[in-house]
């Protein structure tokens, strides 16, 4: 069954917006409407620097960290897809993320073309430590009283230690950074 997801005004600045989720991570909340890239755009390079593929789950954003992931709801039909954010865009007003055709095809948007979509990004989905730092800056920007329920899932005393009983101290970089 569909999901009823409210909708702001398009014709106004697009705002995030951030709804509180108990327990969990941070979340960055945007809705909005979304459309997918045409085919003319496929094996160009990105502004990641990868060559885009309709056939891949990708997308792009103008306001999330490029190699975030982030998961896409349709609003009409309740279909969601997590894509990695590889490009910059959309470039038209009131769009919030352009899609590959196979992250629209999975959100049954072919035939309509543009539909309203709501986009997560959580922190701790993200698939490195830069990325998801990066992603609590921004709620913790746009949200100042709002703190991740939770703690880091690593932490330097929780860092397993170099096993010194068989390495050559000469070969082992105790400070490296990870």
């Amino acid at each position: 069954m569909p999901q009823d997801i409210a909708f702001e005004d398009t014709s106004a600045p697009v705002v995030p917006d951030i709804e509180p989720v108990a327990d969990i991570d941070p979340v960055y909340v945007h809705k909005g409407k979304a459309s997918y890239y045409a085919d003319f755009f496929h094996g160009r390079t990105t502004a990641s620097g990868e060559r885009f593929s309709q056939n891949r789950l990708t997308a792009a954003s103008r306001r999330l960290p490029l190699g975030s992931r982030v998961t896409v709801t349709n609003a009409d039909n309740g279909r969601s897809v997590e894509v990695v954010i590889n490009d910059r865009g959309p470039y038209v007003k009131g769009r919030v993320i352009d899609l590959s055709r196979k992250a629209a095809s999975e959100l049954g948007m072919i035939e309509d073309g543009v539909v309203n979509v709501r986009v997560e990004a959580r922190p701790s989905d993200q698939p490195n430590r830069s990325l998801r730092h990066r992603l609590e800056r921004m709620v913790a920007a746009l949200y100042p009283d709002r703190k991740p329920a939770t703690e880091p899932p690593v932490t330097v005393a929780e860092r397993p230690e170099p096993d010194l009983g068989t390495a050559n101290l000469g070969d082992t970089d105790l400070g490296a950074a990870e």
